[in-house]
């Protein structure tokens, strides 16, 4: 089996667009969530909350050919990617377009306002808004395809749409590709651009924040008066690459990703299942070879939704007792599709820093969720060998990857 290592690493959400300007805001134990007053007039919906990223625009050098064919979720995807190759020294290096590096990308679904565009010819017999592109930019796999072309890649191609799993699949997927000898390299990750269709599925189901007055305060992940989760949007990509071939380039490696597990609860489409939780952090143990001892911090899912963040964290205590968790979608909302590659990269990042950041608006835990060293207040100096990271879907989806601290 061969080792796989992190050596770039890109990603845009609400707190920015470089891990210095992310660090300064989990730094700042402030969210980036605010109030959408341009959602009123969806009034059926509770839910104003969103965290949003206020000034992303495509680069000046991406040209109007290569945007024909990107929605928002696949330039968030694609400039992640572009941020990511920089990264790891990889720009106008051929091994990108030799076959040899592959695409392991998704998201929850494509590109919504190019949905909204084939429901006016469904609903409306107006097809007027329809283009060659509209459905490339509308397909599930978008962010991978776009991705691909982009930079010329010509290894395998993994569109994961599992939604938010969607960016952990995609690394985890790349992983084992890279693992068992099918790809040198692999870009991986997920996005997701921020639509009010993307609130309201999760408002029909009673699991949005309504303190839509008090943005600050929301969400509220393990805390005893949560009321529910608050989308986001961002992407992160990293490229993932055969140890040996790294070495010999001479790259920087950020991690080693050593262990990596996915399953499903096979019980209900939205109900989390404590039993499969656990068993996808066993596999993913079991994969790096690893006790649960070994686990020094665990990157939760952390969505502010009642049966999830009870499910979740006693299906964590349960294995690994009182380790180190906390959920940084307190800062920049569930961002869905990207959540899972978005919180790999913050773990990845944290660690290497020797610093955790905390959960914002955990005041009171909630006594129902499982006994576990909740980071809160100002943050937790640690220093892991390793780290986890845990997401969990619609669908029953799970997915558990396990990071090392490179040697120094």
């Amino acid at each position: 089996m061969r080792r796989v290592v992190v050596t770039g690493v890109g990603g845009v959400c609400a707190l920015g667009a470089s891990w210095p300007d992310i660090m300064r805001g989990l730094k700042a134990c402030k969210n980036s969530i605010r109030r959408m007053d341009e959602w009123d007039r969806y009034i059926e919906m509770d839910t104003r909350l969103a965290g949003p990223i206020a000034d992303f625009a495509p680069p000046a050098h991406w040209t109007r050919k290569q945007l024909r064919s990107m929605g928002r979720v696949s330039q968030l995807a694609v400039r992640a990617a572009e941020l990511a190759i920089d990264d790891a020294g990889l720009a106008g290096n051929p091994v990108i377009a030799s076959g040899e590096t592959g695409v392991s990308c998704g998201s929850s679904i494509g590109s919504p306002p190019d949905v909204k565009d084939f429901a006016a010819m469904m609903l409306n017999n107006d097809a007027s808004g329809l283009n060659a592109n509209s459905y490339v930019r509308m397909m599930p796999h978008t962010t991978a395809a776009n991705i691909g072309i982009f930079f010329g890649a010509q290894g395998r191609i993994i569109p994961t749409s599992s939604a938010c799993t969607s960016g952990s699949q995609g690394i985890g997927y790349a992983y084992e590709a890279i693992k068992f000898g099918r790809q040198t390299l692999m870009l991986a990750g997920g996005a997701e651009e921020l639509d009010a269709t993307e609130a309201m599925a999760f408002d029909t189901l009673y699991a949005t924040s309504q303190r839509n007055d008090a943005p600050q305060t929301t969400p509220r992940p393990y805390d005893r008066d949560r009321d529910g989760l608050v989308i986001g949007e961002g992407a992160a990509i990293m490229v993932l690459e055969e140890l040996e071939h790294a070495q010999r380039r001479g790259a920087r490696i950020h991690a080693e990703l050593v262990g990596f597990g996915t399953n499903s609860d096979g019980m209900h489409v939205t109900k989390p299942e404590e039993a499969t939780m656990r068993k996808v952090m066993e596999l993913a143990l079991r994969d790096a070879g690893l006790e649960p001892r070994a686990i020094g911090y665990v990157n939760g899912h952390g969505t502010a939704t009642e049966h999830g963040d009870i499910a979740e964290t006693r299906a964590t205590a349960s294995l690994f007792g009182r380790v180190p968790i906390s959920s940084q979608k307190s800062y920049v909302g569930h961002t869905l599709g990207a959540c899972g590659a978005l919180e790999a990269w913050f773990s990845i990042e944290m660690m290497n820093a020797g610093w955790f950041a905390p959960t914002l608006n955990l005041d009171s835990i909630d006594p129902r969720c499982g006994e576990l060293d909740y980071i809160v207040d100002g943050g937790r100096e640690l220093t892991p060998s390793y780290v986890m990271n845990n997401n969990f879907a619609f669908g029953g989806v799970n997915t558990s990857m396990i990071f090392r601290r490179p040697e120094r």
